[in-house]
């Protein structure tokens, strides 16, 4: 959002039950919101739908918050949770459907869906980091997708600064070559 203290504001308010702020809050998060996405999923059209499932879970979860942490902070847990589950929805789509014809050119990320070939080796990555190593999702996740400083990366993962770094530290060693494999 272009102003981060009326954010937090909005959110707090918002938190404590009201409409109306929870309402203006939506309204000015959605271009934060498709841009956060984005970091996850390049396409437009993926990071928007992310972007909707963001506004949804921030609009029933919104009482969750507890002002313990900044509202950006907590915003991109929703943000790497729904884009995520939104890479999964579009993998379990695009298994469904009857393989097309390779295109001669590559795709280009901007336009072209996650399935088609955008961004799959990073969240590949990630979904098999989940199965055989889970704690280090998390840093992985917050520091260098969502480019959380070191120290919210931190709270918002719930360990200390020197276990994130840690954790950080072994997950990029697992990950890259996986995203070299292909």
């Amino acid at each position: 959002m272009r102003d981060e203290a009326t954010a937090e504001e909005l959110a707090r308010r918002a938190a404590a039950g009201d409409r109306a702020a929870l309402d203006r809050l939506l309204a000015e998060l959605w271009p934060e919101a498709v841009l956060r996405c984005g970091r996850f999923l390049p396409c437009r059209e993926d990071a928007e739908e992310a972007a909707q499932d963001v506004l949804l879970q921030v609009a029933r979860h919104i009482t969750a918050f507890e002002g313990r942490s900044r509202f950006s902070t907590w915003l991109y847990t929703v943000v790497a949770n729904c884009c995520r589950q939104k890479y999964r929805e579009l993998r379990r789509r695009a298994a469904e459907q009857p393989v097309a014809v390779e295109p001669a050119e590559p795709a280009d990320p901007r336009t072209t869906s996650v399935i088609a070939g955008s961004r799959v080796d990073l969240l590949e990555a990630l979904e098999r980091l989940e199965r055989e190593r889970p704690h280090l999702v998390a840093p992985l996740v917050y520091r260098d997708i969502c480019q959380l400083d070191y120290a919210e990366a931190a709270e918002r993962a719930g360990i200390p600064l020197g276990t994130l770094k840690s954790r950080l530290h072994e997950a990029r060693k697992q990950v890259r070559p996986w995203l070299r494999a292909d």
